[in-house]
């Protein structure tokens, strides 16, 4: 209850302080009124889907996603309107000091605030206030599609030309459009890749949020076949459970149901793709990651059984796996795909020019290819979304990759 109530107190100071560029920037009190409301009805909305309206089982429901992504926009608007407000206040504040001590009138006063850099404080905040609202309203289903050509010596003969379709990280729980879901799955089959890999994240803590969705991902197809892996959200091991026998099911029903939607799950074990007497070993490790989260992938289990010259493609949902473990392994691993990152959601990117999200400081593998002593990685973005319900200048992901045979120079 405390927190709450902390909580409640600095959300309404932070929104007093902007009141204070409104009532600089215009005399009509309407918009005061009108952003006073939008305020008390966001902080409302969030305390009672996070208390009254909690969705038992769940951490972030659809409604309580929608509850924070609001919370958010307007705190970041907030944010960045007192940063202005403060620097300007602590110049008034300055000036005013120094009129009490060295001006002729010897009395502390505060000069007036200043319109121009009130409104200049609303006009810069609003901008990410449009783009974080755009992000639930269209962003989260701009689903692109990036392709990417990989040269390798070793490459079989039979797989020059080879084409995987990756994605990642789909988080069924979160959705809430099936027209667009559907759009999506539709993108993933025109492509008419060879392979589909899928790295993990198929829900977001329970396998019955996948149930509505499974006959739709089960008309994905590709010509040799899907294969998935396990990502750290598909253990469910961020909600409580009354029993251990239940978390245990819940995934033993995931692993089936995957099976059940045509996709061969590959747990610390490996398949090959043949092409005649041509043969690429796919491996598949379970979640492994730095930090905290599960480490329950073996590269050593999944890769007993195939040879250290076989051509290697891994399926690991989190880079973090490839930076600490594959790229120094003994067995050379061609291609790693993996996902997990999200982009953060949340980033700018211009292709050529500008590749950033503050999801980097965490992550140096963080989204699309790298290369490190001869090995290459895809960071697939995620096709769905997770807590915050939008996607703002990282857009949904479908990976196109061919495989090219280097030729002899």
């Amino acid at each position: 209850m405390a927190r709450w109530v902390i909580f409640t107190i600095l959300y309404v100071a932070l929104s007093f302080y902007v009141l204070q560029a409104l009532k600089t920037v215009t005399k009509q009190p309407w918009w005061s009124y009108l952003y006073i409301a939008i305020s008390l009805v966001v902080m409302a909305n969030f305390i009672y889907q996070f208390t009254v309206g909690e969705e038992t089982g769940r951490v972030l429901s659809i409604s309580k996603s929608y509850a924070f992504g609001l919370l958010l926009t307007v705190l970041t608007f907030n944010i960045i309107t007192i940063l202005f407000l403060f620097s300007e206040d602590l110049f008034r504040i300055s000036t005013g000091i120094y009129q009490r001590f060295f001006g002729a009138g010897k009395e502390f006063g505060l000069p007036a605030r200043r319109r121009f850099l009130s409104l200049l404080a609303l006009g810069v905040a609003s901008i990410p206030f449009g783009a974080l609202l755009y992000g639930m309203y269209k962003g989260k289903y701009n689903f692109k599609v990036l392709r990417y050509t990989l040269e390798f010596d070793d490459l079989p003969e039979s797989f020059d030309g080879y084409q995987i379709t990756q994605i990642s990280d789909i988080h069924s729980g979160s959705f809430d459009n099936r027209k667009m879901i559907e759009y999506g799955v539709d993108l993933i089959n025109k492509q008419k890749s060879d392979v589909l890999l899928f790295t993990g994240d198929m829900v977001n803590n329970m396998t019955s949020e996948m149930l509505p969705w499974a006959d739709l991902f089960g008309t994905l197809k590709a010509k040799d076949g899907k294969f998935s892996v396990l990502g750290n959200h598909d253990y469910g091991d961020y909600i409580p459970w009354e029993t251990e026998e239940l978390k245990s099911k819940n995934l033993e029903d995931l692993k089936e149901l995957q099976r059940n939607m045509g996709f061969d799950l590959l747990l610390n074990e490996h398949r090959y793709l043949q092409k005649g007497e041509d043969k690429i070993a796919l491996i598949g490790v379970e979640n492994w990651g730095k930090g905290g989260f599960k480490k329950a992938g073996d590269l050593k289990k999944a890769s007993a059984a195939i040879d250290k010259d076989d051509f290697k493609i891994l399926m690991s949902h989190d880079p973090s796996h490839w930076e600490m473990e594959v790229i120094n392994d003994p067995y050379h691993y061609h291609l790693t795909l993996s996902g997990h990152t999200h982009g953060m959601q949340f980033g700018i990117e211009i292709p050529g020019w500008v590749k950033w999200s503050p999801v980097k400081w965490r992550y140096p593998y963080w989204a699309g290819i790298y290369k490190e002593l001869g090995q290459f990685i895809n960071v697939n973005r995620g096709f769905g979304f997770l807590g915050y319900p939008g996607r703002v200048g990282i857009w949904p992901e479908i990976t196109v990759i061919t495989l090219r045979k280097k030729a002899l120079t």
